[in-house]
């Protein structure tokens, strides 16, 4: 039987581009690796993205998957990193929205963080849905139909999303939760 909490044998992109707040990548990323997930950074750039660390640029990371032939079907989650610039790119790219979206259809778990609920937006899944996220992201969401709340942590149906790093743990915990519980039916 498995144990609450447990990802063993699950997988979980990880959606960026250049620009996404470091530790909301490693943060989860080591969350999710420490439940058992298998993680696959998934990115519209070749080889390597690079992160946003505070204030100067951070590490870089490689891809293991290219957004415009990926396939929301071999994963069991997502997860969306903040930081302002990754967001705001993946938004305007067509195959990036159209992976977030597949996630929703299938009703598969999704996890996102600071900005990185305005690539939700464009996809077109948030009227209806209560969240949080970075508070200068409140009035897009709201315009979106979402029900924005000022919350370290907010699940709705499969939906985790939280504020800022500070909220990390929090965020941390019930992303694995959802995520172990899979598939979410919408109400």
């Amino acid at each position: 039987m498995k144990q609450t909490g447990s990802l063993e044998g699950k997988t979980v992109a990880i959606l960026v581009t250049d620009g996404f707040e470091q530790v909301e990548l490693t943060g989860p990323r080591d969350a999710l690796q420490q439940a058992g997930a298998r993680t696959r950074v998934v990115s519209p750039r070749p080889d390597k993205v690079r992160a946003w660390k505070a204030q100067d640029w951070g590490e870089a990371f490689a891809v293991d998957d290219d957004v415009h032939s990926a396939d929301a079907a071999n994963f069991d989650a997502l997860l969306l990193p903040g930081g302002v610039m990754s967001p705001d790119h993946l938004r305007a790219n067509r195959s990036a929205t159209r992976f977030v979206k597949a996630f929703f259809d299938a009703g598969k778990p999704v996890a996102a963080i600071c900005h990185g609920p305005w690539t939700l937006i464009d996809a077109g899944v948030v009227e209806g849905r209560r969240l949080t996220s970075w508070p200068s992201l409140q009035t897009d969401l709201r315009n979106a139909g979402a029900d924005w709340v000022d919350e370290e942590v907010v699940v709705d149906q499969g939906l985790v999303s939280s504020r800022k790093p500070d909220d990390l743990p929090a965020f941390n915990r019930k992303m694995i939760e959802e995520f172990a519980e899979g598939r979410h039916t919408r109400r």
